[in-house]
């Protein structure tokens, strides 16, 4: 018998959400038995923590729910043919150290997939966020060598990605992000400009500075005021992908505008909101293009990692309030 660890949500967030909010419980799983659905055991060896979490919890959770989110597992006891303990697997199971599964709603991990490669890059790079960078760059923004792409929260897990991939399809470049070694870091993996959000004078200036014929495609992460300088700066018949809304997710009020109206009528631009599983008939495709890229070299990585299962809130409340280079993963 095993005793899983599971976080669960006390409370719901009221602005950033606190330690407080959360509570960790026990759960007795019961023995795997020969012929019935439940035939297989897997404990989590790496969780993700991702923005989308905070206003989904909002929309789709009660109080006292596991909180929502996918793992890198490990296939401890099995009683299905289809799948042999030591095998890593994909799960959407929320923050839990163990579960129990009938298997069809377990990915694989790539059968190509390296082993000197981290297991954990299945839950950022070549995983949900990468997917979210391909998809919005190939099918909404629709990017085409020569142009100019923006992308804020350039250093996130979607962000960086966003940036080499555009770099890759022939672009130019430019991300902004919360930090000088953030910055240092984009500017590291190839992004032609890039600059601290925080600490310049006049973000419509920088963004100016950064690209004087403006920006044919703007990858948008963050939303609120900085979306509302940004389209200003949009080219003729420039497409905005809308991906999230980091600066938004912690209001008690809600902001007020952008009002897009004017910008988008007069320079005819195209604005697109979006969600990667509108692609999962194409995951294996996408998968397999940054697999190849990062074993190429052409897309690098970086993870920050929380040790230790017990620290799940403090590693989301770090990721919210942008502690993270890269993408945010506990190791168990």
């Amino acid at each position: 018998m095993v005793i899983a660890k599971a976080w669960v949500l006390k409370k719901h967030f009221d602005g950033l959400p606190k330690t407080s909010d959360f509570d960790l419980k026990k759960i007795e799983l019961p023995n795997l038995k020969d012929g019935g659905e439940q035939k297989l055991l897997l404990e989590s060896v790496f969780l993700s923590v991702d923005p989308y979490m905070r206003p989904y919890s909002q929309r789709q959770m009660k109080e006292g729910d596991i909180m929502i989110g996918t793992q890198v597992a490990r296939i401890v006891e099995s009683k299905n043919p289809a799948f042999t303990v030591g095998t890593f697997v994909v799960g959407e199971k929320g923050w839990r150290t163990h579960f129990i599964s009938d298997g069809k709603d377990l990915q694989l991990l790539p059968s190509n997939w390296p082993e000197s490669l981290p297991k954990s890059l299945a839950l950022g790079t070549v995983g949900m966020p990468g997917l979210t960078a391909y998809f919005g760059l190939l099918e909404v923004c629709k990017m085409k060598p020569g142009e100019t792409v923006l992308v804020n929260a350039a250093a996130g897990a979607v962000g960086t990605v966003v940036g080499q991939l555009a770099k890759i399809g022939g672009c130019k470049v430019v991300g902004c992000a919360g930090s000088d070694d953030k910055v240092a870091y984009l500017k590291k993996i190839g992004f032609d400009e890039a600059f601290n959000y925080k600490t310049v004078k006049s973000l419509d200036e920088a963004l100016h500075k950064a690209s004087p014929d403006g920006y044919d495609c703007f990858f948008d992460n963050v939303g609120g005021e900085f979306a509302s300088v940004a389209i200003n700066q949009m080219k003729k018949y420039g497409r905005i992908a809308v991906c999230g809304a980091i600066s938004q997710y912690n209001d008690s009020v809600p902001q007020k505008g952008p009002y897009v109206q004017i910008p988008m009528i007069f320079k005819e631009l195209q604005m697109e909101g979006f969600i990667v599983s509108r692609w999962n008939n194409r995951w294996k495709e996408g998968l397999q293009a940054l697999l190849k890229w990062v074993v190429e070299g052409k897309v690098k990585y970086h993870e920050h990692v929380t040790e230790g299962f017990e620290n799940m809130p403090m590693a989301f409340i770090g990721m919210l309030k942008g502690e993270n280079l890269g993408k945010a993963v506990v190791k168990v």
